[in-house]
């Protein structure tokens, strides 16, 4: 099974709309077709109408990212459920199209396109594919961008599960924000921190109370 391709569907789904930053790339039948990415066959068939359907798919699927990053995996799972069992699919043994070494097929799960329209056929596939990879890996494994304002899904395949961003691009964004706030804090405690008595006085040089700064301008180069 194509695991990782079929869950990425939900992402590229999900991704579609950034509600914190208010924009919205899902709003044509030629990007309802850009979603499906090299499933051209089952692109053309998309109209205007999959458009609704899809965003409404894409509300429910983004409750299942962020009940799992909440820590609600009973959540995450029912709402999950709840879309397979809206949206069935049709697993079939497929291969001959692929050949190994030997020539022989390649025979792997395919989820089968049967359903009544693009969008539907696309809810399917995404549900299916997320649901695998949830069973697989774990719940914890769907996670919710913490750079804000980006909300962005992702899967976390990182071998220790500590990814906690979407993309590079938000993980610098994030730790240069961290280091900066940190510099801050820093600069405020210093300048908060109570002062010695005697502190702010010029230090004074020997008997002469002169201060150690004009006494070594009154040595001679020479002697110095």
């Amino acid at each position: 099974m194509e695991l990782a391709y079929y869950s990425d569907l939900a992402v590229r789904l999900v991704n579609s709309e950034e509600p914190a930053r208010g924009t919205d790339t899902l709003t044509s039948v030629e990007a309802v077709r850009e979603l499906f990415g090299v499933s051209q066959q089952a692109a053309r068939r998309a109209t205007d109408a999959d458009v609704t359907r899809l965003r409404s798919v894409r509300a429910r699927l983004r409750a299942v990212f962020e009940a799992a990053a909440g820590g609600d995996e009973v959540l995450a799972v029912d709402l999950l459920n709840a879309l397979l069992i809206e949206f069935p699919v049709s697993p079939q043994i497929s291969g001959h199209e692929n050949r190994d070494e030997d020539g022989r097929p390649d025979w792997h799960m395919h989820i089968a396109d049967y359903a009544a329209n693009a969008g539907a056929g696309y809810a399917a596939t995404a549900s299916m594919g997320l649901a695998f990879h949830l069973t697989e890996l774990g719940v914890d494994r769907l996670g919710i961008c913490e750079a804000p304002p980006c909300r962005n899904a992702y899967l976390d395949t990182s071998t220790n599960r500590s990814r906690r961003y979407c993309s590079d691009r938000c993980a610098t964004r994030a730790n240069v924000a961290a280091y900066r706030a940190r510099k801050r804090l820093d600069a405020e405690r210093s300048d908060s921190a109570p002062r010695q008595p005697g502190n702010d006085r010029p230090e004074r040089s020997g008997r002469t109370g002169r201060t150690a700064d004009s006494a070594h301008d009154s040595i001679p180069v020479s002697d110095r």
